[in-house]
């Protein structure tokens, strides 16, 4: 099981304590803008790169809306793995992107 984290939730989260954000949206989706900081790992390869994850850590994951970041969160969940889904994806965030 998985949690959701509205984004204006996950944006004061942000602010103030560093998290671990999955971006799980393709790499040339990643390239063109992405939070500062955040991890590329698009869902299309999640199962070969999922190991690269800590089970002990907790990960935010996003995508551009929220869809893949859902399929990612339960994918992982499934494997073990602590993590939130960020609704609304990078679409909703207001912060400055790189």
């Amino acid at each position: 099981m998985y949690q959701s984290i509205t984004m204006p939730e996950f944006e004061q989260l942000w602010k103030k304590t560093p998290v671990k954000l999955v971006d799980v949206r393709e790499a040339d989706e990643y390239a063109h803008a992405h939070v500062e900081g955040a991890i590329s790992m698009p869902l299309s390869g999640l199962e070969d790169t999922a190991d690269q994850l800590d089970k002990d850590e907790n990960y935010y994951v996003m995508c551009l809306s929220g869809a893949r970041s859902m399929a990612a969160c339960q994918y992982l969940a499934s494997k073990g793995y602590k993590v939130t889904n960020v609704m609304g994806g990078i679409s909703a965030w207001r912060g400055e992107v790189v």
